[in-house]
């Protein structure tokens, strides 16, 4: 796996001189704002009404009303801005002839793959990063439950990885980022609501697509709820995407 930290620093290099990656950010945290804004709102409101009613009071949970609708709100907008990212990883390089020329370093194709993936995920995460002064302030106020916020953002990195690795493989079948982009967010977005079908057809048919669902397995995430078979289901997708991002790379050499 030569060349994975060279590839790695070159894409952070090229990430963060794109203004991409600024509007990216900008977009990103002010949609993460106003969604974390929104539901403290609301909780501080039915707060203030539990006051007044003992019964409400019961119903009041930090997890359900504030938390997970912020987790759920994070997952969204990278659903949407993700493929944004990852559109030029390849794409670019194929236009403008320099993917031949990374080739021929002494870079393993396993070794570009790992390092531009690797590049993509760092970025988000450092977005990811950059939301955590919201998890400070409830915790300046009220008493927050550390364990559901760690279990939400480790669902969060793999949600990442998931969706790099994705872009990552659609960025690797053209040579225009538009495109790559719009197959990026086509197939996560179907990926995504998958599940919803589950009643449209039979049983069993109807268990496969929910678990091939993406949301379905970050809904435990979200609630705090750290299950091996959600972990194991996003490792998986992740590495059946960079392998198949690898074997598009490999088939260079035959197409000669």
């Amino acid at each position: 796996m030569k060349g994975i930290y060279v590839v790695y620093r070159k894409e952070l290099y090229r990430l963060f001189a794109s203004p991409i990656f600024y509007v990216v950010a900008f977009i990103f945290l002010a949609l993460v704002g106003y969604f974390f804004y929104s539901s403290v709102a609301y909780y501080s409101l039915l707060s203030f009404q539990a006051g007044r009613n003992p019964f409400l009071s019961e119903q009041l949970n930090l997890t359900d009303l504030v938390l997970e609708p912020f987790f759920g709100s994070i997952s969204v907008v990278l659903l949407l801005m993700v493929p944004l990212i990852t559109m030029r990883l390849f794409a670019e390089e194929k236009k403008t002839g320099t993917v031949e020329l990374l080739f021929t370093y002494p870079i393993s194709d396993r070794g570009a793959v790992l390092g531009k993936f690797s590049a993509g995920v760092s970025v988000l995460a450092l977005l990811l990063v950059a939301t955590l002064p919201a998890m400070f302030l409830l915790e300046a106020f009220t008493n927050p439950p550390w364990p559901t916020i760690v279990g939400g953002y480790l669902g969060l990195l793999l949600t990442c990885s998931a969706f790099v690795s994705l872009g990552l493989f659609a960025s690797s079948l053209t040579q225009n980022q538009i495109i790559a982009a719009a197959l990026a967010f086509g197939a996560l977005l179907l990926l995504w609501i998958i599940g919803w079908a589950e009643t449209l057809v039979g049983p069993t048919l109807g268990s496969f697509l929910k678990y091939l669902s993406l949301l379905t397995h970050f809904d435990n995430f979200a609630r705090g709820i750290l299950d091996s078979r959600d972990v194991f289901f996003y490792l998986l997708f992740t590495l059946f995407f960079l392998f198949t991002t690898l074997r598009i790379l490999e088939s260079r050499h035959w197409r000669g």
